[in-house]
């Protein structure tokens, strides 16, 4: 996965598999509210182009919008996850992870 500049010296970090809760920087939470919040308003857009019978073709590239904003966010929480907390628990010896793992992005994968 590439390298996003928004996580550079910013990862999350992971202090146990009990406790199960991420440990985000303060920039990094900003950041995910900040997309979380415009994810927002496109979805309360969407809502009004539909309740203003907006031509579907127009309605479906604002959903198509939505939804890579939404992976955009997915995407910087698997890299620190990866980056962090997975590579954390291998070290440890915690081999259990992968599965996890892969079940999440099997997840993300769905469509």
């Amino acid at each position: 996965m590439a390298k996003d500049p928004k996580l550079v010296n910013e990862e999350p970090h992971c202090e146990s598999t009990s406790e199960r809760k991420s440990h985000h920087s303060d920039k990094i939470k900003k950041n995910l509210v900040t997309r979380l919040n415009r994810i927002e308003g496109q979805v309360r857009g969407i809502k009004g182009l539909i309740e203003k019978d907006t031509y579907c073709d127009d309605v479906i590239t604002q959903i198509s919008a939505t939804q890579a904003a939404l992976n955009s966010v997915a995407k910087i929480l698997l890299e620190g996850h990866m980056k962090n907390c997975v590579a954390e628990r291998i070290q440890d010896g915690d081999m259990d992870v992968l599965d996890e793992v892969l079940v999440t992005i099997q997840k993300l994968m769905k469509k």
